[in-house]
């Protein structure tokens, strides 16, 4: 089992930025790839980026490319989520995600995906 838990979200004004943080407990963190997710109300979960084990592979939504940043740190167990430039249609609950199957947190709505966080939430005003 792995346990996650994400924290940094909060209200911020368009323009602005958060960083958001995912800590994890339990088997091996380098073994499993890392993603986040986000959903906005009364809309569908959707990828935002991924990040393979070893932080060499990553991968984004079209959305959020060169606005956003996901890197990781193995030794801390914990995967980060850079969000610069932020736009009021970012506004939704963010989740983190974890899978030894790098395909499943990259897909559309990270269906299958073994392990969940229980969301933290971003809001931000134009």
């Amino acid at each position: 089992q792995v346990q996650l838990v994400e924290s940094g979200g909060g209200l911020v004004q368009a323009g602005g930025s958060l960083r958001l943080s995912c800590a994890a407990s339990g088997r091996t963190f380098s073994s499993y790839a890392m993603g986040w997710f986000r959903q906005a109300p009364g809309k569908e979960r959707e990828f935002v980026a991924a990040i393979t084990g070893s932080g060499r592979g990553r991968n984004y939504a079209d959305s959020v490319k060169g606005r956003f940043t996901i890197s990781r740190d193995n030794a801390l167990n914990t995967v980060y989520l850079q969000m610069n430039s932020l736009k009021p249609e970012d506004t939704a609950v963010y989740y983190c995600a974890a899978d030894d199957d790098v395909a499943l947190v990259t897909t559309r709505s990270g269906q299958g995906v073994d392990f969940w966080g229980t969301g933290t939430l971003v809001s931000v005003s134009s």
